[in-house]
């Protein structure tokens, strides 16, 4: 004999988690019921009115092919920008393989930076030169500030001018808003030998917290081309 208590049936609780374990684990269960595809209405995304699941699911596929799209025109893109950068690199370091005299290096690598890059103004200092090249431009005008700014750069500056004494070597020193200066060293360990100064007229041209991978590797080029003006 059963007590009336055991007579009531238990509600049991489905979770919407439940029907989701359910459909994983029974993949053909829209297979043996279609009809289901066509009377599920969910809300679209675009307006109130609502669709079947069919056509919804033909709205996201819409979407992940929009978004897969921009991903392929943005590395597209990106494919060109590099392609345009290697080029304009390759173009400058060229006009340097083919400067046959030392102490005309700094003026074609100065010209070079500003016709392919499209710098307003740069310039560049060297010190420890050999004996020969001295009394050259490029090599005076240095005051110790410089020198010990330089070596303290273990990358290459970006911001406003704010009064550095670089600045100074520019022919328009006042239209220099802007700035980005890249230490010369034969090492990341080693002292800087020159200082690289790069300026706009643009305040944001060279801003602070922008990317410096090209800055580095036009300074290590620099480097590396200019230890030619250097003690043996």
């Amino acid at each position: 004999m059963t007590t009336d208590s055991e007579s009531i049936p238990v509600p049991v609780t489905v979770t919407e988690e439940d029907i989701m374990q359910f459909l994983l684990r029974v993949p053909d269960f829209f297979e043996r019921h279609a009809e289901l595809l066509t009377t599920v209405r969910l809300t679209s995304p675009y307006g109130a009115r609502a669709v079947s699941l069919q056509e919804r699911q033909a709205e996201m596929l819409r979407e992940k092919i929009k978004v897969l799209e921009r991903r392929i025109m943005e590395m597209m893109r990106n494919g060109n920008e590099n392609m345009l950068l290697t080029d304009k690199l390759v173009g400058w370091v060229r006009q340097l393989f083919l400067v046959a005299r030392p102490v005309d290096l700094p003026t074609v690598l100065i010209s070079g930076l500003m016709a392919q890059f499209n710098v307003p103004q740069a310039a560049i200092k060297v010190w420890g030169v050999s004996e020969a090249y001295a009394d050259e431009p490029f090599a005076q005008g240095v005051g110790p500030n410089v020198r010990s700014f330089a070596s303290s750069l273990s990358t290459p500056y970006c911001g406003v001018n704010s009064g550095f004494e670089a600045v100074q070597w520019f022919d328009e020193p006042d239209s220099a808003a802007s700035l980005a200066l890249v230490a010369l060293r034969e090492s990341a360990s080693a002292p800087a030998f020159g200082l690289l100064v790069l300026a706009s007229p643009d305040s944001q041209r060279y801003e602070a917290g922008m990317a410096t991978d090209l800055l580095e590797r036009l300074g290590d080029l620099a480097s590396a081309v200019l230890s030619r003006l250097r003690d043996a």
